[in-house]
């Protein structure tokens, strides 16, 4: 079977990898319960007392007519006082009990599904650029929202109804045998039909219940997809289109929803109509043997009320069995991301940078998506601390791979890439992060005001270092431009500035961070005219031209006015570097670079 997310979509599964997917279930259940063992502990005991107090009354009913009735009309009436209150201390017993458990049920399952949250959250944070790239962020919403949302209703509710459902057949099925062991017999003939048609539904509603999990997280991808790519569905006027498509995967997502409610419309009648069955069966036996003197009336009477009692938690747990189908798909899911493991993971044994000056070299390396074709062949590569190097070729000719290895967003297939003499893969992510920065074209505001959103570079800065970082790349003006300046709330996504402006702020963050190495990954391309000449100024303090220190950088350009302030210019083809040298040489040498120099520049008049 494959591991994780992989085939995530199959409805129908063979057996043994039914059996590995329910044992990885199981297995992230065991680790959810571990932390609250205590607590799982004292429900079960309070389910427990609870239905033993419960299954009193039946029996305290059958002593009360057989023989303190009897010795009331004796004229002593103390066996009927002692019944009728141990009936109500029964009660009473069952109803404190009864609270309890509840209580400690829905902190149990709430300290549970937090748990299970953070994990989901922290784990798909973890998680490499690679899965996220393939693996849709609706997909991660569904596990969130949906999956956990079943996992609720089990918890919530489901698992006291089990467990008290369970106890009480049990206690009462005791109870029937203590009064006459062959009503008891009848009872245990009855649990045959139950038993099969439990089977039958547990087959065909995992099938069902799976395929919910399956349309369902199809319906929110479906969903986020558009309401993210909003501006694209008015621009192309696909409104009909998404809307067609949106109906198709809703008409599919009631379908399943009504075969798993049918097979439970089979389900729960089925095991109601064998619950009357045997009441009735056991009424017609024991008035036989009423008459027949070998059954007391009260005696009948229990056992018509304890069986009763005995088939009346069905519902609940027929109730809690469709719960749990659905439940189990939804934990299927959930533990299927959990078992993802990163592809770019943190050195067991880092080696520390504390002051890193910026030397990048790439030695014999090769890179792969994935299993895919190789799509940087080999790279021997090295730029000197302080270089400020500008990548440039057509699209699809490796310039943002390049960038990514560097960010260690992916991990070389062949060779090293090393930092200061320290290969990637050795340095620790704080060390890491705080050395390499990168800036890319699309610059995603987090919800918060314009100074939290620059602070990202550097969570500890003052507000004097944040309005300096802004002031530097050229973003004061237009901040103290908006409604409250720097404690504006930019909402999600940058609601309240253009996307030239969050560009700006992207670099303000990333000057705030003062990394070793800045990545430019198409930075300006959002940038009109006027907003360039601005950044221009601005990236020249951010690669430390102006404060007289140096600053390595890699620009990653269609545009190529960026090109300007570069040291020197790598001509990028098919994963290879086909053009390296300073821009003035590469223009004069007539090669691939002075025709795209060329291109530019007839753009321009």
């Amino acid at each position: 079977m494959s591991i994780g997310t992989a085939d995530e979509d199959r409805v129908r599964l063979n057996r043994a990898d039914s059996k590995a997917v329910r044992a990885r279930s199981l297995r992230l259940l065991g680790s959810l319960i571990r932390p609250v063992r205590g607590k799982f502990v004292a429900t079960i005991i309070l389910v427990v007392l609870s239905q033993a107090t419960r299954v009193l009354g039946p029996l305290l009913i059958a002593f009360g007519i057989d023989r303190a009735l009897p010795a009331l009309q004796q004229g002593n009436p103390a066996q009927i006082l002692i019944t009728g209150g141990g009936y109500v201390l029964a009660a009473v017993l069952t109803a404190w009990m009864t609270a309890g458990y509840v209580t400690t049920t829905a902190q149990l399952s709430q300290a549970m599904l937090l748990d299970l949250r953070r994990r989901v959250f922290q784990h798909t944070q973890r998680l490499s650029l690679e899965f996220h790239e393939k693996y849709t962020s609706g997909r991660i919403i569904s596990r969130q929202t949906s999956d956990l949302e079943a996992l609720r209703e089990l918890l919530d509710s489901g698992v006291a109804s089990l467990a008290s459902g369970v106890i009480f057949m049990v206690f009462t099925a005791i109870s029937i045998f203590t009064l006459d062991w062959p009503t008891g017999i009848v009872i245990l003939l009855a649990a045959i039909p139950m038993f099969f048609l439990a089977r039958w539904y547990q087959k065909r509603s995992q099938v069902a219940f799976r395929a919910s999990r399956v349309v369902s997280a199809k319906l929110i991808v479906n969903f986020v997809e558009t309401m993210t790519g909003i501006r694209a569905v008015k621009a192309f006027r696909r409104e009909r289109a998404n809307n067609a498509k949106y109906t198709e995967l809703s008409e599919d997502y009631r379908k399943v929803t009504v075969t798993s409610i049918n097979l439970n419309g089979i389900f729960q009648p089925g095991l109601i109509l064998i619950g009357n069955v045997t009441v009735a069966v056991v009424l017609l036996l024991g008035g036989f043997r009423v008459l027949s003197g070998g059954l007391e009336v009260g005696a009948l009477l229990a056992l018509i009320l304890a069986t009763k009692r005995f088939f009346s938690p069905v519902d609940q747990m027929a109730m809690f069995y469709t719960s749990f189908q659905s439940a189990q798909a939804a934990l299927e899911k959930v533990s299927g991301l959990l078992e993802e493991v990163p592809t770019v993971r943190p050195p067991k044994h880092p080696i520390a940078l504390p002051e890193p000056r910026g030397e990048l070299v790439f030695d014999g390396v090769e890179f792969r998506y994935g299993d895919g074709p190789v799509v940087m062949p080999h790279l021997d590569l090295t730029i000197p601390a302080g270089q400020t190097v500008a990548v440039v070729g057509q699209t699809g000719a490796g310039k943002s791979t390049l960038a990514k290895l560097v960010a260690r967003f992916y991990d070389v297939s062949k060779g090293s890439l090393s930092l200061d003499g320290v290969p990637l893969d050795r340095l620790s992510s704080e060390d890491l992060r705080r050395a390499i920065v990168m800036v890319t074209q699309e610059a995603f505001l987090f919800s918060g005001s314009v100074a939290e959103n620059i602070a990202l570079g550097k969570p500890s800065a003052s507000r004097a270092e944040i309005e300096a970082a802004a002031i530097a790349v050229g973003a004061h003006d237009f901040i103290m431009a908006l409604p409250e300046g720097y404690d504006t709330d930019v909402n999600k996504r940058g609601g309240r500035v253009s996307a030239g402006q969050r560009q700006l702020l992207s670099f303000a963050r990333a000057f705030l961070a003062a990394p070793a190495v800045l990545i430019l990954d198409e930075a300006t391309a959002s940038l009109d005219i006027p907003s360039e000449r601005i950044v221009q100024q601005g990236l020249k303090k951010l690669l430390g031209s102006v404060a007289g220190s140096s600053r390595t950088a890699i620009i990653i350009a269609h545009r190529l006015s960026t090109v300007e302030i570069a040291d020197r210019v790598l001509v990028v083809h098919d994963g290879e570097i086909v053009e390296d040298g300073s821009p003035a040489d590469l223009i004069a040498g007539g090669g691939r670079f002075a025709t795209l120099h060329g291109a530019w520049q007839d753009s321009l008049v």
